[in-house]
């Protein structure tokens, strides 16, 4: 029996390639994730323990806000002596660092990454611990002199002597660049601004008293430990967050963590959709193969093997196929975390490709999945194979009792499917949003897995109106391409169910995006009454001059600030609460239309008051009225009168919890030292908008990162946010798509062999290669439209009550994209014409005298 099966696996490997494929590609997407997660971990594990101090002092960092408020929290730097004094402390120092600056070169473009990583403005300090060395020019001295690293300064063209703007918190200020540093470590994709350490705490905080964290190098024979405590004992561990260099690296690789996840998850979704289509195909290519092996297999039984032996022999077959596809799909994985690390170096983050980690879970990873994927869908066909009778080696007809699977496949599909229509329709009448979400995801599985279940049940009905046209439009030919689709509804029904699952998918994210974006559409019509929004392009904090140079531009009216700010507020039901605020300027009204269940803006922004969302606050037994304590950044604690609940159609979730808001005196008596994040302005009486415009942008050319913005552009710039999601879903489908092709070139490929006497028969009674080739080209479009019908009824189920969800988050507009539905069913049918070029061509070849004597 092995022989017979490897001569057998061995006599098939052609029509076994296109299965493989699937496997290699959902291997190659497991590996690639965990290879290229597992390099860069190392790599910057690394480089945290190289460059963290032994031990470093930080202030208390309980609500994190630099990115979001732009404050940034500093201690004193008189608390470098102190440290110093300490037993077992070599060296101490002031470190100033921050990462709320902007750098822009000469021409008035940033010199910062485009990528997410940080631009950080720090003292230059040299020690064991530093990242970098430098490699020209000299140190800084005095104020107007820095260095920059090299990356940075190649990737933007700044030599020695060249003059850089800095945008800080404190105010802007030129430097001149007198050195270069290169980095000893790996480049993280940061850009690294080095000033006179004398100078840094003037220029980057307001005052060189200030620092934002203590270093210490510990003296021989002193354990970073040790040094911890005693450093600990003597300033007091309440007030200070104390780090050896080994929790300062854990805590950077957790940050890190955070990063890779969202690309490692990335990777899964795509080996995940993989995995699922690929089912499809091996599923369908082992059936087919038994089907036409039912001869030999019927011999085999008819010679002494029993069942158990013929089902060994098929999930042998399988294995080796997962075998194969592991290997090449591991080594294809290789090949994409090298891809990955170079297109990381590309974008500034400098990994090295020559120290790729290999772990042994990755190799165990990537044979489990191959391995596991071809058994699971190959099994059920063993099982049929099993079930096949010596008497069938007598006959030339496939394995019998093909009416009984589709009963059976009729009760288990309706089952499964009221289950998941229930669970759908709990899905869209719950009120809470994490039980909704959840019946959606119980929903979707069990539909999308009765749909395969009753998928043949479906294709008789589906297919017969889908190719209704054909005798009419193209003859005998339509006709039999209409009857071959038709002929075994469980092969057409597994072969569209790989198309369907990508369609189904890209459906109903595209029903949900379409949702988002009307309903953020609506919201933008309903509250914003500004002329312009003004705002860094990423959204980050900007200094006050931003502020100051808007106000004074002519033509400008009334300018609103708006500041934000993470909290935490304890709630009368218990609930302790970290969520972001919002901090507004006067005259809120007159440049937002908002809408209170009770009070109003003014009650709202007075001092010592805030406002909260009406549903939130009933949710949470906050009344008007009642008193909440609220702590801010840095430790400034406040109790804040509740004086107005707002009855605004907000995207919660998207934007702030709770929508909590208060007037901006009461956040900056809190945190002194926030920046703004956007600027609310309209324009003066009898000056037009469109003529403010232009006047803005030239009063607001020295800040590049700023921009200028009115409702169309806001819109736009949310649909442009909304659209990544969906260029993902599309990358999904674009996957989905290659792989439900792969599978419908298999079945007719294997249909065209198992056709083979078929065809020659047809062929001598005058049928030509061109009526040929169309026919399968039919078969295969009415096939794929097929999938797509399903996939896209599917999907709009799916994207309905997906827009449920999304509408106890406030996004309560639904909107269908009739053009992404129009083009997918148009796509579908080229993906069937497509898929069938190559086996038709392979028929339309095929000696007809050769064909008829086949069997």
């Amino acid at each position: 029996m092995l022989k017979t099966t490897l001569r057998s696996f061995l006599a098939h490997k052609g029509r076994l390639a296109l299965s493989a494929l699937a496997v290699i590609l959902s291997v190659a997407f497991v590996a690639g994730s965990l290879i290229f997660s597992d390099t860069v971990t190392r790599t910057f594990d690394r480089l945290f323990a190289s460059t963290a101090a032994d031990v470093t002092v930080q202030p208390k960092q309980d609500l994190r806000s630099a990115r979001l408020s732009g404050s940034v929290q500093t201690l004193p730097a008189a608390l470098r002596d102190r440290v110093a004094k300490v037993d077992g402390v070599a060296a101490a120092r002031a470190e100033v660092s921050v990462q709320n600056a902007f750098v822009v070169d000469r021409h008035n473009e940033s010199v910062g990454p485009t990528t997410g990583a940080p631009t950080v403005v720090r003292g230059w300090y040299v020690t064991r611990h530093s990242p970098v060395r430098l490699t020209s020019g000299h140190a800084p001295h005095g104020p107007g002199e820095a260095l920059l690293d090299a990356d940075t300064a190649g990737r933007r063209h700044v030599r020695t002597g060249d003059t850089l703007t800095v945008q800080a918190q404190p105010g802007t200020f030129r430097v001149r660049v007198v050195g270069i540093a290169t980095f000893t470590t790996t480049n993280p994709g940061a850009a690294l601004i080095y000033l006179d350490p004398a100078v840094a705490g003037r220029e980057l905080l307001g005052s060189s008293a200030k620092a934002t964290s203590i270093t210490a190098d510990a003296a021989a024979g002193v354990s970073d430990a040790v040094l911890e405590r005693r450093v600990g004992a003597a300033l007091g561990t309440r007030a200070y967050d104390l780090k050896t260099a080994g929790e300062q690296a854990k805590s950077a690789a957790a940050t890190l963590g955070t990063f890779l996840d969202v690309i490692k998850y990335v990777m899964l979704g795509f080996a995940g959709v993989a995995l699922l289509v690929g089912v499809f195909l091996i599923v369908n290519t082992f059936s087919m193969l038994i089907a036409q092996r039912t001869r030999e297999l019927g011999l085999l039984r008819a010679l002494g093997a029993d069942r158990r032996q013929v089902r060994r022999s098929v999930l042998t077959e399988a294995l080796l196929l997962g075998l194969v596809g592991s290997t090449l799909g591991l080594a294809a994985g290789t090949g994409l975390a090298y891809g990955l690390i170079r297109l990381m170096s590309a974008f500034g983050m400098n990994l090295k490709a020559a120290e790729m980690v290999i772990g042994w879970g990755t190799p165990v990873a990537a044979y489990v999945v191959g391995l596991g994927v071809t058994f699971v869908a190959a099994y059920l066909p063993a099982r049929r194979a099993a079930a096949v009778s010596p008497m069938a080696a007598l006959a030339d007809a496939e394995v019998a009792g093909v009416g009984k699977p589709l009963r059976v496949r009729a009760i288990v599909g309706a089952v499964i499917g009221v289950a998941g229509a229930v669970a759908l329709a709990g899905c869209a009448a719950a009120t809470r949003t994490a039980r909704a979400a959840s019946l959606l995801g119980v929903g979707v599985g069990l539909t999308l897995i009765a749909t395969v279940v009753a998928g043949p049940l479906l294709v008789r009905p589906v297919i017969q109106v889908l190719g209704a046209a054909f005798p009419a439009l193209f003859g005998s030919v339509g006709r039999m391409s209409q009857r071959n689709a038709l002929r075994n509804p469980r092969r057409t029904g597994a072969t569209a169910a790989a198309l369907m699952v990508g369609l189904a998918l890209v459906s109903g994210m595209s029903v949900a995006s379409a949702s988002m974006s009307a309903s953020f559409d609506r919201q933008i019509d309903r509250t914003l009454g500004a002329d312009f929004v003004v705002q860094n392009a990423n959204f980050t904090p900007f200094t006050r001059q931003i502020a100051d140079r808007v106000t004074a531009t002519p033509g400008v009216g009334l300018v609103v600030r708006q500041r934000l700010t993470p909290v935490a507020v304890r709630l009368p039901d218990g609930r302790r609460v970290t969520t972001t605020a919002a901090g507004y300027g006067a005259r809120l009204d007159d440049v937002a239309h908002l809408t209170y269940a009770r009070g109003g803006s003014a009650a709202a922004l007075a001092d010592g008051h805030l406002a909260l969302d009406a549903d939130y606050a009933e949710d949470h037994g906050v009344r008007l009225g009642s008193v909440l304590p609220v702590r801010f950044p840095g430790g400034g604690r406040a109790e804040l009168t509740v004086a107005a609940l707002t009855d605004q159609e907000s995207a919660e979730g998207f934007g702030t919890q709770g929508g909590i808001f208060f007037g901006l005196p009461t956040l900056e008596k809190y945190v002194p030292d926030g920046q703004d994040s956007a600027l609310y302005v309209n324009a003066a009486p009898g000056t037009r908008a469109t003529d403010l415009r232009p006047r803005l942008e030239r009063a607001l050319t020295a800040f590049p990162q700023v921009q200028v913005r009115d409702q169309a552009d806001y819109k736009e710039l949310v649909h442009d946010q909304i659209s990544v999601l969906l260029y993902l879903v599309y990358a999904l489908l674009g996957l989905a798509i290659v792989i439900a092709v792969l599978g419908v070139v298999n079945t007719l490929a294997l249909s065209v062999v198992e056709r083979t006497r078929e065809i020659g028969l047809l062929r001598a009674i005058g049928l030509g290669r061109r009526q040929l080739r169309r026919m399968i080209r039919l078969e295969s479009v009415v096939i794929a439209v097929f999938g797509a019908v399903l996939g896209l009824v599917l999907g709009l189920v799916w994207g309905l009550c997906m827009q449920q969800v999304l509408a106890l988050r406030g996004l309560t507009a639904l909107a269908i994209p009739w053009g992404t539905i129009v083009a997918v069913m148009i796509g579908s049918a080229v993906v069937g014409v497509v898929a069938a070029l190559l086996p038709a061509l392979r028929a339309s070849r095929m000696n007809v005298l050769a064909a008829i004597a086949h069997e």
